[in-house]
C-alpha cells in the first residue's frame, strides 16, 4: 500500500515539476527539478550516468521529492525515499515517454540518445502535505 495519501495522489499524475533531493558525497543537500511519472508504486526519473544527481543517487539512495500545486500555492506533497531501481535506457524510451507527458514533441534527448541514460525508482517510504 502506497504511503502517499489519496488526497494528494493527483499532485504525482498532472505533468508538475517535482523538486528532487540527493546527498552530495560531502553530506551536503543538493537539490533538482525534474519530470517524473508516477506509475502507483515508483516515482520514476530519467538521467545519464555522469550527471551528479545520478552519482548522488549512487552513494546514498535516499531521496525526497516535492511537488505544489500550481493551483493552490499553499498545498504540496513531499515523499521520502530510496531509488531501489535503476534502469539501463540507451534508447531513451523512458526519456520520450517524460517528455510527452511534459507537452514536448521531441524524437531524442538533448544531446542525442545517450548510452549513460537510466530510469530511477522512487519508492516512497514517508510522505508529507498540506
Amino acid at each position: 500500500m502506497s504511503v502517499v495519501p489519496s488526497t494528494h495522489v493527483e499532485l504525482l499524475t498532472r505533468p508538475l515539476f517535482g523538486h528532487l533531493g540527493t546527498l552530495r558525497a560531502d553530506g551536503a543537500p543538493q537539490v533538482n527539478p525534474v519530470w517524473f511519472e508516477w506509475d502507483g508504486e515508483r516515482l520514476w526519473f530519467t538521467t545519464t550516468t555522469d550527471r551528479y544527481k545520478y552519482r548522488n543517487i549512487a552513494g546514498d539512495p535516499r531521496v525526497s521529492l516535492s511537488v505544489d500545486d500550481p493551483d493552490r500555492p499553499y498545498r504540496y506533497l513531499e515523499v521520502r525515499g530510496v531509488v531501489d531501481t535503476v534502469r539501463r535506457d540507451p534508447s531513451a524510451l523512458g526519456y520520450l515517454r517524460l517528455a510527452a507527458r511534459y507537452g514536448l514533441d521531441v524524437d531524442r534527448p538533448v544531446g542525442g540518445v545517450d548510452a549513460n541514460r537510466v530510469l530511477l525508482g522512487l519508492v516512497p517510504r514517508h510522505a508529507t502535505c498540506q
